[in-house]
């Protein structure tokens, strides 16, 4: 059985405890470096870089974070969108020499589509009720967990600036919004990135 898709709330917690690790100790440095107006235009930047890094290096290596860890969730590359049906027309099998329109001697089977993933220990692929994704361990690469970092840690940056700091607020609004829009949960840095973020697969106690 596949893990379902993260929860919403998962989700918010995850991102409070890694903006609590990263945030915090970032600007009680800055803080300690500079002071007035040079830390309201530093302390955004230094928060950025940092969330940065930690979450791309984060992903890349164990496809979770320490506050998607804390929250039992992980991210998973995407699998490819199905077909209505589970059916693809280019795999159907011809009808037979001729055949006028009759159906052929057997349906054809569809073959789902390959992937070939790093598996990630203790994820279980396999279909989930009410999900409309069929998990695949597969942790996101170099390139796709870079993207998804830079997509939601890099507005933080544009903050001092006046009409910059206003569109990623409204980027952010739109971010969490299109959460609920599908069936997949998936926010912008998921969509761009072409990830999933699900519920941590926990070890079978009954094998033991």
């Amino acid at each position: 059985m596949a893990a379902p898709l993260a929860e919403p709330g998962q989700r918010l917690l995850a991102r409070v405890v890694d903006t609590l690790i990263v945030g915090v100790p970032v600007v009680l440095a800055i803080r300690e470096l500079a002071s007035g107006r040079a830390v309201d235009v530093a302390a955004p930047v230094a928060v950025a870089g940092c969330m940065l890094v930690y979450e791309a290096v984060q992903l890349a290596l164990w496809g979770r974070t320490l506050g998607k860890r804390f929250a039992g969730i992980e991210v998973v590359v995407a699998p490819p969108d199905e077909q209505p049906g589970g059916a693809v027309a280019e795999d159907a099998e011809p009808a037979a020499a001729g055949g006028t329109g009759a159906l052929p001697a057997s349906p054809p089977v569809s073959s789902p589509v390959p992937v070939s993933p790093v598996p990630v220990p203790g994820f279980v692929p396999a279909g989930v009720s009410g999900n409309a994704d069929a998990g695949v361990a597969a942790r996101p690469d170099v390139l796709r967990s870079v993207l998804r970092a830079a997509v939601y840690s890099l507005p933080i940056a544009a903050r001092p600036i006046p009409v910059l700091g206003l569109l990623a607020g409204v980027f952010w609004v739109v971010n969490a919004g299109v959460l609920f829009e599908g069936t997949r949960r998936q926010a912008a840095h998921d969509r761009l990135a072409g990830t999933l973020v699900v519920k941590r697969a926990r070890p079978d106690s009954s094998a033991l």
